[in-house]
C-alpha cells in the first residue's frame, strides 16, 4: 500500500450532512455503497444551479470512484447500480428514472424535505429537464418554483440543502418579489448571509415598506444595521 504524503495547504472541501455521521453511517456494512454514496456527495456539492441532481452517468464516468469500484469481484457497472439501489433503499438519495428521445437516465437526489418537492415538482411536469420526462406520473399539488434558487445561488453563495428549505419557508411567509428584492437588498450592503436577508424579511414585515422608494435604487445608501433589531440580529453579527 502506498502511503499517502497528506493533505495540502490548499484544497477543497465537500459538504456532508452532519446527521449522515450519527444516523446513517453505522449502519452502512457494504464499503462499495459508503464509497458511492460520498463520491456522490462530492460530485452534488460542485454542482451549480436549480434543481440539483447526479446521474448514474456522472458517477459511471467518476474516474475515482470506478477505480475503487474494480477492486471487487464483480464488474463495477454491477457493483454501482446495487450501490445505489442500497442507499436509495437506506433512504440516503432519491431515484428518479428519467425518459427522452431514446435516452434513458437515472438521476439521484439527495433525500430532503426540498428534494423531494422538486422531484414531485418534475413529476408533475412543472420542472423541464432539458427534453426528460419522469417515467413516474405521481402528481402532486404545489407551486411553480420560483427564482429565487438561482437568484441566491448566483448573488449569495452556495444553495445548500438548508439554504433551499429555509427560501421554501421564506416563501410561505413573505410575497416572493420580496424575497428576491431582499437577496439584492444585502449585496448591496456586501452582507452576503441568509441570516441577513431573513432580518430584512422580517423587518419589512414588522415595519412595511411604505416609503415609495425601491430599497436598492436609493441614492444613498441605507444603513445595514437598522436591519439587526429583529430576532436574527444576533446572528447577522457574527
Amino acid at each position: 500500500m502506498k502511503r499517502f504524503d497528506g493533505f495540502p495547504a490548499r484544497m477543497q472541501y465537500t459538504s456532508v450532512p452532519n446527521l449522515f455521521f450519527s444516523a446513517v453511517l453505522p449502519q452502512i456494512s457494504d464499503i462499495s455503497e459508503l464509497n458511492v454514496i460520498l463520491h456522490f456527495f462530492e460530485i452534488l456539492y460542485r454542482k451549480r444551479g436549480y434543481p440539483r441532481f447526479v446521474t448514474y452517468r456522472e458517477l459511471l464516468q467518476n474516474k475515482s470512484l470506478i477505480t475503487s469500484l474494480r477492486q471487487t469481484t464483480k464488474p463495477p457497472e454491477e457493483v454501482l447500480r446495487h450501490a445505489l439501489d442500497a442507499a436509495a433503499e437506506r433512504g440516503v438519495i432519491l431515484h428518479l428514472p428519467l425518459t427522452g428521445d431514446n435516452v434513458v437516465e437515472d438521476a439521484y437526489f439527495l433525500n430532503t424535505e426540498s428534494q423531494r418537492q422538486v422531484i414531485a415538482r418534475i413529476q408533475n411536469g412543472e420542472i423541464k429537464l432539458s427534453g426528460l420526462k419522469a417515467g413516474d406520473t405521481t402528481h402532486v399539488e404545489i407551486e411553480e418554483p420560483p427564482d429565487i434558487f438561482t437568484l441566491y445561488e448566483q448573488n449569495i453563495g452556495m444553495l445548500t440543502p438548508r439554504i433551499a428549505e429555509e427560501l421554501i419557508e421564506a416563501e410561505k411567509l413573505y410575497p416572493q418579489n420580496w424575497i428576491g428584492d431582499a437577496i439584492k437588498e444585502a449585496v448591496d450592503q456586501n452582507v452576503r448571509k441568509w441570516s441577513y436577508i431573513a432580518a430584512i424579511l422580517e423587518s419589512w414585515a414588522a415595519e412595511g415598506r411604505s416609503d415609495g422608494t425601491h430599497r436598492r435604487y436609493s441614492k444613498k445608501k441605507s444603513d445595514p444595521d437598522k436591519y439587526l433589531k429583529g430576532k436574527y440580529g444576533h446572528m447577522v453579527r457574527h
